[in-house]
């Protein structure tokens, strides 16, 4: 493990590698902590490095038991390495064969990068630099090769053996032991590079591509839970169907394979032919799964699939083209989960969630560019701002070249880079020549950091009937940079009647398929022909990852909230008048003063739920803005216990001014036949929740009478744990009754038991934090599990507000120390924990003081992992 601070490594410092790699084979004899492995790799010069240049390998923790050129033992001084490197000074000046030994403790293993063994099976995790664990290699995307792989294992603890690419030998060696090649005939980087061994179970199924081919697919998973990964199947079948549908990308190799495993950093890896997957991204039945988890699966399984074209056919040729893989397939999968459930509501999900994640880091000390210019720890840029801002990126483009630039732009990159190592200058070359537009102002999208602010002012002219929308824009300035240009802004838009019809009206100058674009610090819009005052609405679809401020009155709002044809402006026009309750309520808290809400909400709201079918949509609309989305919004001196104080009396008034009607409605949506996650199920469970947890804050006795009725009578997980999250908000025997029941019927399950440990953490409780402290004491917890420590200590870090920021600091002593603890045996795991603080500086001096003592107490300590040092760094600077 690394605990050097590295120096930074910079974009404009990279140069092509010296050599280049044709083949390697590998040849991995896996048997516990004696795991060996040989790497035959055949090098060349590259023309375009530096020529006579030593050959540099990087390594990582290796332990070197031989080394051979051309067949022959290298003379000791002939070459030099340590743990972190291998360097020949003189390596032949043309093609040559390079073999060298590594052994190798899997077993030992706790960072969970490179080749290590938990629950009994032999996992490999290499993106983004795991591989140099594994052997002596040039670990750079921009190194591509082909790669053979032998593996043997004792028939016993390792019957299933997998590799990259397509089956090719396998059988009995004696001794109770056995073999099987791999090989994959497309060169690839050896961050995609794979291997597992172990005692697995296969649900195996068949995919016939568009041209006949016929794919063998197999989901393995651990012994005995074969039953739970049906729906990951089907899930991976629709996504390849569809892939060849909206993109022509059609799979290339014979089989394609998914493991799933319990100890696993990320949510998934792409590797070539090999997935390999967090469990919780593979398993579900109806009873131990929810509808999100169903949703979750379905959306990961497609993105890691979509990697094999936008991500492995095509790779990056450095860290810092990131998103070109990561953004794009982001991309991808949003618009396979929207054909495959609601557009609307997807839209809706996506902008929470790049709210939540990406505007609070773009908004604190971790801002960076959707395509950094530096970095010293690349475990620590696999961020919201790299996928989920990299996918807004993607959106932005095809909105401003149109559809079918946009589709004729991808087919034109997915031939002409197939193969490569690809940059985003590459991408957008593409498109700039399908579309006929100049693309350079719009790359400076993924240059500047931050959140733009697009402010709109809007002018009626009864005389002229005319009605004009001055926009102007600003982004705060972001560590590096102090000073920002304007960007390219596509606005989608349209104008609303009083009576909620839309206003047909004609524009001084060209839109860009529906959207104003704004390309300055300032830009008007003039709409002609308009013959009384209208209401504008703005962004429409979310045209463009910007915080939108307007002059829109209540009265405007809620002509939206009630009217607006698009269904996402729609939404935010809720979201929008809830924000200002909500932020006046804070203002009175404040001001020790009890807030008042305008009912006007809780009647448009009542409307809706009568009115409407779409159960999703109504169920966004009732999900009131969150704590984190108040404190977004304040951006200084936060306060989160005030913050709580005034959403809990926003909830009580929507539920007492609701009170029958939601009781009414939630009875009305039970469930009358048996459980499928299909999205009008999912929808219809998902505002039965929403309501009963309204109807609970506002009569918490009838709230905890109906949510222990759910919970007993649940036949499912969206329903059972959902009851429990209303119950989890009212403290009394009640609550601790169903928790202790959940956790006797669930004791076994870990992935059902993470819920239970994320709900009790994100108690707003002053008691929460003992209680957290207790249940890492629990039997079904472990500090060794990322999924473990996610969903207690992850939770109450990065999903309890006021406890986590309590005001006498012991939430932040708490987690400092748990970071620091972890750092020393999974860095990625701390360094990730650590993002907890991302936006410390924005609260009030107290809780703020806090907060810095605790992240410098983490920069004090010795021996501090790169992945932590560079957080806990930058979180300081």
């Amino acid at each position: 493990m690394r605990t050097e601070n590295p120096a930074a490594i910079r974009l404009a410092d990279y140069r092509p590698p010296n050599h280049l790699v044709d083949t390697v084979h590998l040849d991995v004899t896996l048997d516990g902590a004696q795991t060996r492995v040989v790497a035959t790799t055949v090098f060349r010069p590259n023309p375009a490095g530096e020529p006579g240049a030593a050959l540099r390998l990087d390594g990582d923790g290796l332990q070197l038991k031989r080394v051979m050129l051309d067949g022959k033992p290298l003379d000791a001084d002939a070459y030099a390495a340590d743990p972190n490197g291998f360097t020949l000074s003189q390596p032949p000046g043309g093609p040559f064969t390079l073999t060298v030994e590594t052994q190798l403790d899997p077993e030992r293993n706790t960072t969970l990068m490179g080749l290590y063994r938990s629950s009994g099976v032999y996992t490999t995790q290499c993106e983004a630099e795991g591989f140099r664990r594994i052997t002596y290699f040039p670990d750079r995307p921009d190194v591509m090769a082909v790669f053979t792989t032998r593996i043997t294992a004792s028939k016993d603890e390792a019957p299933i053996l997998l590799g990259n690419g397509n089956p090719v030998e396998s059988g009995d060696l004696g001794d109770g032991r056995h073999f099987a090649v791999w090989h994959d005939p497309h060169p690839k980087p050896a961050y995609l590079f794979a291997l597992v061994g172990g005692r697995l179970d296969r649900v195996g199924g068949e995919f016939v591509t568009r041209t006949g081919r016929r794919v063998e697919l197999g989901i393995y998973v651990e012994a005995g839970k074969g039953d739970r990964a049906d729906y990951a199947l089907d899930a991976l079948i629709r996504s390849m169907k569809w892939d060849e549908e909206a993109f022509g990308c059609e799979y290339d190799l014979d089989v394609f394979n998914v493991v799933a495993v319990s100890d696993f950093n990320m949510g998934a890896m792409e590797n070539k032919g090999l997935n390999i997957f967090n469990d919780k991204y593979v398993l579900a039945t109806p009873d131990t799964a929810t509808d999100a988890d169903y949703a979750a699966i379905e959306a990961i399984i497609a993105h890691e699939y979509f990697h094999n074209w936008t991500g492995n056919r095509i790779t990056c040729r450095d860290w810092f083209q990131l998103c070109l893989k990561e953004g794009l397939t982001v991309f991808r999968d949003q618009q396979f989960s929207s054909d495959m459930r609601s557009r609307p509501v997807k839209r809706i999900a996506d902008v929470r969630a790049l709210r939540s994640l990406q505007f609070a880091e773009d908004s604190g000390p971790l801002a960076h560019p959707v395509r950094p210019s530096a970095y010293r720890e690349i475990n620590n840029f696999y961020t919201a701002t790299v996928y989920e801002k990299g996918a807004e990126l993607i959106r932005m483009l095809k909105i401003l070249v149109g559809d079918d630039a946009f589709r004729r732009g991808m087919d034109l990159y997915l031939s002409r880079c197939d193969g490569t190592a690809a940059t985003m200058e590459d991408f957008l070359a593409c498109f700039a020549e399908t579309s006929g537009r100049d693309l350079a102002h719009f790359a400076e999208w993924y240059e500047q950091a931050g959140t733009p602010v697009v402010t709109a002012a809007c002018r009626y002219d009864e005389h002229a009937r005319t009605f004009r929308i001055d926009f102007r824009q600003s982004t705060a300035p972001t560590p590096n940079q102090p000073v920002k240009r304007p960007m390219v802004i596509p606005i989608a838009l349209g104008l609303v009647g009083r009576d909620g019809r839309a206003v047909e009206a004609e524009t001084e100058g060209p839109l860009a398929n529906g959207a104003f674009v704004l390309d300055g610090e300032t830009g008007s819009i003039t709409f002609t022909g308009v013959e009384s005052r209208p209401v504008p609405s703005l962004l429409r679809g979310f045209s463009a990852p910007v915080r939108l401020e307007t002059d829109l009155s209540t009265d405007d709002l809620f002509v939206l909230f009630r009217h607006d044809a698009d269904s996402f402006n729609r939404w935010q026009a809720a979201q929008t008048l809830a924000m200002r309750m909500l932020l006046s309520g804070v203002a009175a808290v404040a001001e020790g003063r009890m807030p008042v809400f305008d009912d006007r909400f809780a009647d448009a709201m009542g409307a809706l739920l009568e009115t409407s079918d779409d159960h999703a949509f109504v169920a966004q609309v009732f999900a009131l803005p969150s704590e984190s989305d108040a404190a977004r919004e304040i951006a200084t001196d936060v306060d989160p216990d005030a913050i709580l104080t005034a959403r809990d009396a926003l909830r009580a008034s929507v539920g007492r001014r609701l009170g029958a009607r939601l009781d009414a409605a939630q009875a009305a949506l039970a469930a009358t036949g048996p459980y499928s996650p299909d999205a009008a199920s999912a929808g219809r469970r998902s505002l039965r929740n929403v309501l009963t947890d309204l109807l609970a804050a506002g009569d918490p006795a009838r709230g905890a009478a109906v949510a222990g009725e759910r919970f007993a009578a649940a036949d499912n997980m969206s329903d059972r744990i959902g009851a429990l999250t209303v119950l989890a908000k009212i403290p009394g025997e009640a609550r601790e009754t169903a928790l202790a029941a959940f956790a006797a019927r669930y004791a076994d399950d870990p992935l059902v038991m993470d819920k239970w440990f994320a709900l009790q953490a994100g108690i707003a409780e002053p008691a929460t934090l003992d209680r957290v402290k207790g249940l890492m004491s629990h039997p079904g917890f472990s500090m060794g599990n990322p999924n473990r420590v996610r969903a207690l200590i992850g939770a109450f870090a990065a999903g309890n507000l006021t406890q986590f920021n309590r005001a006498d600091g012991a939430g932040h002593d708490f987690v400092a120390g748990l970071v620091l603890e972890i750092d020393r045996s999974n860095p990625q795991l701390a360094a990730r924990l650590l993002n907890a603080f991302r936006t410390w500086r924005a609260l009030e001096p107290t809780r703020r003081t806090s907060a810095q003592a605790a992240l410098e107490r983490i920069a004090a300590a010795t021996n501090l992992s790169a992945d932590v040092n560079d957080i806990v760094t930058r979180a300081l600077g």
